[in-house]
C-alpha cells in the first residue's frame, strides 16, 4: 500500500495504518491529510514528505 516518508526524520506515514494517535484513521490517503498536518515525530510539514515507491 501508500506509504510517505518524511524527509527530514525517516518517520514513515502508512496509508493501511494511519495514525491513530492523532485521530487519522486507517485508509487515509495522505492527499487527504489536512493541510496543516506536520510529521507528529519533527514537526515537518506534508511538502517535506516523499512518497515510497
Amino acid at each position: 500500500m501508500e506509504k510517505w516518508e518524511c524527509t527530514i526524520c525517516g518517520y514513515i506515514y502508512d496509508l493501511e495504518i494511519g495514525d491513530p494517535e492523532h485521530d487519522i484513521e486507517p485508509g487515509t490517503p495522505f492527499e487527504k491529510l489536512p493541510k496543516d498536518r506536520v510529521c507528529p515525530v519533527c514537526g515537518a510539514t506534508k511538502d517535506q514528505f516523499v512518497k515510497l515507491e
